[in-house]
């Protein structure tokens, strides 16, 4: 597994998203995949970045991993904030209008759509979250 370990702050986006896809290129990932992994990856790492260690700062580490048989990519985010599980909450209802939807919560939903499978657990003081994209 590649791994980057990075202050979680909205200014290292970019950072974040260049070891993302120097892996990816160096897998042949794909673009449509490829793209749709960059979207997922940009929605947590800035959700990390904007509300896990608030009003503090944190690291976190960012895993990435081709399996075969199917071939599919995992990323992995580690970050010892606050224990939040993304996938306990409640998918919006994309059916009502803009104004009627409550605020928050698409992003991650978009990312479980785009995504294979999505998986969280808290463990030793820690947030593991994993998404997977077959390619």
């Amino acid at each position: 597994m590649k791994e980057l370990r990075i202050d979680a702050k909205i200014e290292n986006l970019e950072q974040v998203l260049a070891f993302l896809d120097a892996e990816l290129e160096s897998i042949d990932c794909p673009m449509k995949e490829q793209m749709q992994l960059d979207v997922a990856v940009e929605e947590i790492f800035v959700n990390i970045a904007s509300y896990a260690y608030q009003p503090g700062e944190g690291d976190a580490l960012i895993g990435l991993e081709k399996l075969e048989g199917p071939d599919r990519i995992v990323v992995t985010f580690i970050d010892s904030g606050v224990p939040y599980d993304p996938l306990a909450k409640e998918d919006p209802d994309v059916t009502l209008s803009a104004e009627e939807r409550q605020i928050g919560g698409l992003g991650i939903y978009m990312v479980k759509k785009s995504m294979d499978d999505m998986t969280y657990e808290y463990k030793d003081n820690k947030n593991i979250l994993k998404i997977v994209k077959n390619i």
